[in-house]
C-alpha cells in the first residue's frame, strides 16, 4: 500500500471517530443551554426545577462528550505534523490561521465557560450560571466555524496566492478564508444536522425509560421529549434545505464531486435521481435502477431542464486544465455515501414526525414499537454524519486542496510504510478500547436517568449540596 494511502486510512480512522463526536458535542451543548434557560424562566416552579434536573442530567452526558471530543481531536493535530508534513508546509499560513483561532477563541470560551458551568453553581448567581453554558454552547459552535473554514479552504481555496520563490500558498486575506462561499453553506448544515443528531439523542433516552417505565416514568422523560420532538423535525428539514443549496455550490466547484455522487458518466440534461442501484454504479452498469424524475438536475442546477456535467466529460476537462491523470474518485463510494447520508437523516427525521403524531393523539406510551424505534434511531444520525465526511472528503479526490495541491503530494517524505502502518493499528486498537469505555460511561449515565435527591430539586443558582462537592461529577 502506498504512503498517502496508509496515511490516509490512519487520519480517516481517527477523523471518523472524533466526527460522531463532534455532533453529538454541539448539538448537546446547545440543548442544555435551552434546558437552562427553561429552568431559569421558571425558577420556583416545579416545572422550573424539572428542567433543572434535566439540565443537569444531560450536562452530565454532555460532559463525557466533551472529554473524549477533546482527546480524541488533539490527535489531529500532531498528525498534521506527522504524515502530512508536505502539505503543512505548502498550506500552514492558510491552513493554521483558523485553526489558531478555533484553539486561541473558541476552545478558550468552550473549555472556561464549561468549567464555570460545571464548577460555579455554588458560586455564580442564576444569571451568570445560565450565561456560562450559553457561552460554552456557542463557543462549542465557533469553535466549528474555524474547523470547517479550513476544511472549506481544501473544497475552494480563496484568499491566497502562491509565493513564486518558495512555491508555497501564502494567506493574502483572512477575511475571505472565513467568508468564503462553500463556508457560508457547510456551516449552517453542520450546525444543523449537530441539533438534529442532540435532538434525536434525547429522543432516544427519553423514550428508552418511557418504554421501560411507562405512566411511572420521571415526568423530566416527558418534558424532554416534548422539547426534542419539534426540534428535531425542524433540524431535519434545515439540513435538507442547507443540503440542497450546498449540493449547488458543489456542482459549480466541484463538478467531479456531484457527478461521483450520482455516477452520471456523461453530461446529460433533465438528469434524473437515481435512489437505488443494483449493479456496478462505478462503471455505469446497473441492472437496476429507482430514479426520481429531473431529481439531478433539480439538486444540482434548481431548473428540472438542467444541464449536469458527466464524469467522462469532467475528467477530459481536467486533463486539459491539471495535465495528464486520473481526476475520478471512487465512484462506487461516493455514491453510496451520498445516499447514506440522505436517508439517515431522512429516517431520523420522520422517527420524529412519527412520534409527533403519536402524541397529537395521546397515544405515545401505547406505541412501544415507535419507542422502540426512537431508541435505535439515536445512531441514524452518527450514520448520517460519517457518510456525509466520507462523501465530503472522499469524493475530492485527487485533491488535497482541490486544484492546487493534489494528496500524493501532501504525505511526509521521510516517513515510512512500516511507521505508518503501525501507528494506525495502534490508533485502532486505542481508539477502540477508548470508544467502548466511552459508550458503557454514556449508557450508564443515561440509564440512571436524572437525580431524584431533595437538593436537585433547588432552583437553580441554590447550593446543592452542604460541603460544595461538584453535583454534576457525584
Amino acid at each position: 500500500m502506498s504512503p498517502d494511502s496508509l496515511a490516509r486510512w490512519q487520519f480517516a480512522s481517527t477523523t471518523i471517530y472524533h466526527f460522531i463526536i463532534v455532533p453529538v458535542s454541539i448539538g448537546l451543548g446547545l440543548l442544555v443551554a435551552t434546558m437552562q434557560t427553561l429552568a431559569y424562566r421558571r425558577r420556583g416552579t416545579a416545572s422550573g426545577h424539572e428542567w433543572d434536573r434535566a439540565a443537569r442530567f444531560w450536562g452530565k452526558l454532555l460532559l463525557i462528550s466533551f472529554a473524549i471530543g477533546v482527546v480524541t481531536g488533539i490527535v489531529q493535530e500532531f498528525q498534521f505534523g506527522m504524515n502530512w508534513s508536505a502539505y503543512s508546509r505548502f498550506v500552514g499560513d492558510i491552513f493554521g490561521a483558523p485553526l489558531a483561532m478555533e484553539a486561541l477563541i473558541a476552545f478558550f470560551l468552550e473549555s472556561t465557560f464549561l468549567g464555570l458551568w460545571i464548577f460555579g453553581r455554588d458560586l455564580l448567581g442564576p444569571k451568570l450560571h445560565l450565561l456560562a453554558i450559553w457561552c460554552a454552547a456557542i463557543g462549542s459552535a465557533i469553535s466549528a466555524y474555524f474547523i470547517l473554514a479550513a476544511n472549506s479552504f481544501m473544497q475552494h481555496p480563496v484568499g491566497y496566492r502562491i509565493n513564486p520563490v518558495t512555491h508555497r500558498a501564502e494567506l493574502t486575506s483572512i477575511w475571505k478564508v472565513l467568508t468564503n462561499s462553500t463556508q457560508l453553506v457547510t456551516f449552517p448544515h453542520t450546525l444543523l444536522a449537530a441539533i438534529l443528531t442532540g435532538a434525536v439523542l434525547l429522543i432516544g433516552v427519553s423514550a428508552w425509560h418511557l418504554r421501560r417505565d411507562g405512566t411511572a416514568a420521571d415526568v423530566v422523560h416527558t418534558r424532554v421529549l416534548h422539547l426534542a420532538v419539534p426540534i428535531a423535525i425542524v433540524a431535519a428539514v434545515g439540513v435538507s434545505l442547507a443540503g440542497h443549496v450546498q449540493g449547488q455550490i458543489m456542482t459549480k466547484q466541484q463538478p467531479m464531486k456531484m457527478a461521483a455522487a450520482e455516477a452520471l458518466w456523461n453530461t446529460k440534461s433533465s438528469a434524473p435521481f437515481s435512489l437505488f442501484a443494483y449493479g456496478d454504479v462505478s462503471k455505469g452498469r446497473n441492472k437496476i435502477d429507482l430514479t426520481v424524475p429531473d431529481g439531478l438536475s433539480i439538486l444540482a442546477t434548481n431548473r428540472p431542464s438542467g444541464t449536469v456535467q458527466g464524469i467522462n466529460q469532467i475528467q477530459a476537462e481536467e486533463q486539459a486544465k491539471y495535465g495528464n491523470g486520473n481526476y475520478v474518485p471512487v465512484v462506487g463510494l461516493a455514491y453510496w455515501c451520498f445516499r447514506l447520508m440522505i436517508g439517515f437523516g431522512a429516517l431520523a427525521g420522520l422517527v420524529a414526525a412519527g412520534l409527533a403524531v403519536q402524541w397529537r393523539r395521546g397515544r405515545l406510551l401505547a406505541s412501544p414499537r415507535l419507542l422502540r424505534a426512537a431508541v435505535w434511531a439515536i445512531s441514524l444520525p452518527l450514520l448520517a454524519n460519517t457518510a456525509g465526511w466520507l462523501f465530503t472528503e472522499t469524493a475530492r479526490q485527487p485533491w488535497l486542496v482541490f486544484g492546487v495541491l493534489k494528496t500524493a503530494d501532501g504525505v511526509s517524505p521521510n516517513v515510512s510504510n512500516t511507521v505508518v502502518a503501525f501507528s494506525l493499528v495502534g490508533f485502532v486498537v486505542l481508539y477502540g478500547v477508548l470508544g467502548v469505555i466511552a459508550a458503557r460511561l454514556f449508557a450508564k449515565a443515561a440509564r440512571q436517568g436524572p437525580d431524584t435527591d431533595v437538593e436537585t430539586l433547588l432552583p437553580p443558582g441554590a447550593p446543592l449540596s452542604s460541603d460544595g462537592v461538584l453535583s454534576l461529577a457525584d
